[in-house]
């Protein structure tokens, strides 16, 4: 390898590292500025709470969108009537990392890589590859109980930034890539048994899953965009240029709001680097004076109960992805409804960084945060209102 070939790669390892440790760094950040004891200050009553599995933990690993789409269709399984089944998550981020690579290559390194996907993903490859249940693949060596993925990740990139770089890339490549996986995850299963019955990945996701990935639709809402209209959201993680429908900013609860009322959960990307989202205290919510201005008191005290929030509008929601302080941070499922002391409602949310908070892996986010700092929804096209499905045309 000649020397400038030698800091390509050098210089894609040290981005992919720093992908890899973005997950653990943005979990550490996340703990908010409350005392230990913020969890007495809020007074939750249950208005909706839906069927969802066990709470996971992504380990250090930047697939919280695969937890949190495979999370989604497990809560498909129980409202369609079936047994849920703890649906590998691995298995989906491995095959995106093929599918991902594929891209990468055909576009001559010209797109992002990383651990990062979408919510859409999940069916992607749910319709690509099938599925397989978490106990026949959890992709975990033998010493290790949760994710690390600070090795592979980089290898992978480097993989792939060399390959992409090369004047004529092997008819081979692709074979290295997936024994690279191998090594780390372990080979997937071509048959496996699940409760006595013998199964392909395409068979099990047919036949125990039973979802169609045809029946679901991805919403998003941006003022840039014509509203009604499916447009192609331009973020780093939607490799595969997947459009979504856009609505207007108060439609985006209004469509949850919807879902959840007829029995359907949402996924939901979403930012979560801002100070008033806190993973410790399990709240997110809008304060009305702006972190930088709050006084050190306004700051001890953001999680200690209910807070009033301004009313977010069109054009500071575009504002706010157009200058990166919105950013596509994290995907979570959202399965219910509460109501603080006060009647204000937030949305329970299922998180997937293990049971380490005040709400052992929930959290509960105000309506107006939804409304601010949503990248986007994925939810079954019936949980749609008819007036909203015909708008959309769909």
């Amino acid at each position: 390898m000649n020397w400038n070939k030698s800091i390509l790669l050098a210089a894609a390892l040290f981005s992919a590292v720093v992908q890899v440790n973005a997950q653990d760094n943005l979990i550490n950040s996340l703990k908010g500025n409350a005392s230990d004891n913020s969890k007495e200050g809020f007074k939750f009553t249950e208005v909706i709470n839906l069927g969802n599995t066990s709470i996971k933990d992504q380990g250090s690993s930047g697939t919280c969108w695969s937890y949190s789409g495979n999370s989604f269709l497990e809560s498909e399984m129980i409202r369609m009537g079936k047994q849920p089944v703890d649906i590998s998550p691995i298995f989906t981020a491995r095959n995106t990392y093929i599918e991902k690579a594929k891209n990468f290559v055909r576009l001559h390194g010209d797109q992002a890589q990383g651990d990062g996907g979408q919510l859409h993903d999940v069916l992607t490859i749910f319709r690509q590859y099938g599925a397989v249940p978490r106990e026949a693949y959890t992709g975990l060596p033998a010493e290790q109980s949760r994710n690390n993925f600070s090795e592979m990740g980089p290898l992978l990139q480097g993989m792939t930034e060399t390959i992409a770089k090369s004047k004529k890339p092997s008819a081979n490549w692709l074979s290295a890539f997936t024994a690279a996986m191998d090594a780390y995850l372990g080979q997937v299963p071509e048959n496996f048994s699940y409760k006595g019955k013998s199964y392909t990945p395409r068979t099990f996701a047919d036949q125990v899953v039973g979802i169609n990935p045809d029946d679901y639709v991805g919403i998003s809402s941006f003022d840039e965009h014509a509203y009604y209209k499916p447009f192609v959201l331009l973020i780093p993680d939607n490799w595969s240029f997947e459009r979504f429908y856009n609505v207007q900013i108060n439609e985006l609860t209004d469509i949850i709001d919807n879902a959840l009322k007829n029995g359907y959960t949402v996924a939901w990307a979403t930012d979560v680097s801002e100070k008033s989202f806190s993973w410790k205290n399990g709240v997110a919510y809008v304060p009305e004076t702006p972190f930088e201005q709050m006084s050190e008191a306004e700051r001890a005290s953001m999680f200690n109960g209910p807070k009033a929030e301004p009313t977010i509008t069109a054009a500071q929601r575009q504002e706010a992805f157009d200058n990166y302080s919105t950013t596509d941070d994290h995907g979570m499922h959202i399965v219910g409804l509460v109501k603080d002391q006060n009647g204000k409602e937030y949305y329970i949310v299922k998180n997937s960084w293990g049971e380490s908070n005040d709400y052992k892996g929930y959290m509960y986010a105000t309506k107006e945060y939804v409304r601010y700092k949503t990248i986007s929804l994925l939810l079954h096209k019936k949980a749609l209102t008819k007036n909203l499905s015909s708008k959309l045309g769909i």
